[in-house]
């Protein structure tokens, strides 16, 4: 099982960023431990850039894509078209509970097209994501 996760804009910061919302554990470090955690190759990538985040979801070779888009899941009809258009699934996931937040981040354009929807769990999200992907081999 191979699984691709990408961060979209300003994730590089978790766990030096807000961390009330955010936590203060880095990506990285929690990244080591979900690894520690599973039989699944998991490969990851962060980019503030949406054109990236695009190319990559077009160009991945794997099994399932775990997404956490940032701010382009309320805005990004482009990434949205994406996932529509690729044959991997993807599962959409947020640090925080996004409709308990701002007015404007509680929808997302994303869902929609997405295999589903984990938010509000901070970083265990991503652990439960794999477990998704896991489960459906």
């Amino acid at each position: 099982m191979k699984i691709l996760i990408v961060n979209g804009p300003n994730l590089n910061l978790i766990g030096s960023r807000e961390t009330q919302i955010y936590g203060n554990v880095s990506f990285e470090d929690f990244l080591n431990e979900l690894k520690s955690k599973t039989t699944a190759e998991i490969s990851y990538v962060q980019t503030n850039v949406e054109g990236e985040i695009i190319n990559i979801l077009q160009n991945a070779q794997v099994d399932g894509i775990i997404l956490n888009a940032g701010g382009y899941t309320h805005t990004s009809v482009a990434i949205r078209d994406c996932i529509a258009a690729i044959s991997i699934p993807v599962v959409e996931v947020h640090i925080s509970n996004i409709t308990a937040r701002e007015s404007f981040r509680h929808e997302s354009m994303l869902s929609p097209v997405c295999a589903g929807c984990i938010f509000g769990f901070g970083l265990k999200g991503y652990e439960l994501a794999v477990g998704y992907f896991s489960n459906e081999q």
